[in-house]
């Protein structure tokens, strides 16, 4: 089974379930060649398990020198499959496929923005070309179920698991660098700001949370502090208690300080790996009630669900938690277990290993 990867492994943490994932195939037997970026995080990792790794990721959506150099690398090294996880991997892997007998498989980790009647689409998702799609997520099956020229068999869903031993023996940090005082009850959210995040709803629900003396916001992430979500902040009643970090490297560890976590996105996502990482740090999780993330928060057993552009539900939802620490530690603890038990990264380079096999036996 011999396979090529084309992906971008530059960012550590955002990197680290797929890298996961290639390695434990590789451990399963996968013959697993990378193409990627120079310098990416993994490299020393990916070459110490065996894996061949090319930094000759293309530089745009057709580049046709490595369309050329794909061919004839896929010639000399016999592959059966090509796995593509991005926009330029895709486009360029497509067209160097249409000559080659290899399966092709794409990756998409989001709910949306694939439609019939857009001609791009079939430039990548919509394809006749395309063997396998993996979604991450329940909604993004589903999503292509509905586009009409779309092939069912296509879809499947294999989520992106974890490891439990990456969230173990990390430790707290002293969220007073941020002005939050040791003894607060502290919320957080972790996002780039973008509309779909829905950040905009959350710090609306600050109004209605202003009397709730020892509440503190986390905002994790880049652009929290411009345009509208600025003047959100200036004029919430809670202002002073809402702190902005930027983005950082030590989230976990900030998390780990950290009693609840919020995701008020209002559609687009798929298994959000911030949401994923928050619960497996322990944290209460709130989130709404968008498709991608259905399986990851049970309401009522392992957190609270609520509907989406709603600010006094989310209101409603901090209240509760604030209001019962002992419901918050249950929480914490069962959104853990179910992370452990349903995202396991074993589960998903199985997963991966049959979806290998069934092509190439097709």
């Amino acid at each position: 089974m011999r396979v090529l990867v084309i992906s971008d492994y530059r960012d550590t943490r955002a990197a680290k379930p797929e890298a996961a994932l290639m390695l434990g195939l590789k451990e399963k037997g996968v013959d697993l060649d990378i193409i990627t970026y120079p310098d990416t995080a993994y490299h020393d990792d990916f070459q110490h398990a065996g894996i061949t790794v090319m930094d000759i990721h293309p530089s745009q959506k057709v580049d046709w020198s490595f369309i050329a150099q794909l061919k004839s690398l896929t010639k000399e090294r016999g592959y059966q499959i090509f796995y593509l996880f991005n926009s330029q991997a895709i486009i360029n892997g497509l067209i160097a496929a249409y000559s080659l007998p290899v399966k092709v498989i794409l990756y998409r980790g989001y709910t949306g923005n694939i439609h019939w009647y857009d001609p791009s689409a079939y430039l990548k998702y919509l394809n006749p070309r395309v063997d396998r799609v993996v979604g991450i997520a329940d909604s993004i099956r589903e999503l292509l179920h509905r586009q009409w020229t779309f092939r069912k068999h296509k879809a499947v869903t294999i989520r992106k698991g974890h490891d439990p031993a990456w969230y173990q023996g990390i430790p707290p940090a002293d969220l007073r660098i941020f002005d939050v005082p040791q003894d607060a009850f502290v919320i957080a959210c972790m996002a780039n700001q973008r509309k779909f995040k829905g950040i905009k709803y959350l710090l609306q629900a600050t109004y209605e949370l202003a009397n709730l003396e020892n509440l503190h916001l986390l905002l994790i992430g880049r652009d929290m502090d411009e345009g509208e979500l600025k003047r959100l902040i200036q004029e919430s009643p809670m202002k002073d208690r809402i702190h902005l970090t930027g983005w950082r490297d030590d989230v976990l560890s900030i998390l780990a300080s950290c009693d609840a976590f919020v995701l008020s996105s209002i559609g687009g996502e798929a298994i959000t790996k911030s949401l994923i990482e928050a619960m497996s740090m322990g944290l209460a999780p709130i989130i709404t009630d968008i498709a991608g993330n259905r399986d990851l928060v049970i309401h009522q057993k392992n957190g609270l669900v609520v509907p989406t552009k709603d600010p006094k539900a989310i209101a409603s939802a901090v209240k509760e938690l604030y209001q019962s620490p002992e419901l918050t530690s249950r929480f914490g603890k069962a959104s853990k277990d179910h992370i452990r038990e349903n995202f396991d990264s074993k589960d998903t380079v199985e997963n991966t290993l049959n979806m290998f096999r069934d092509l190439i036996q097709a």
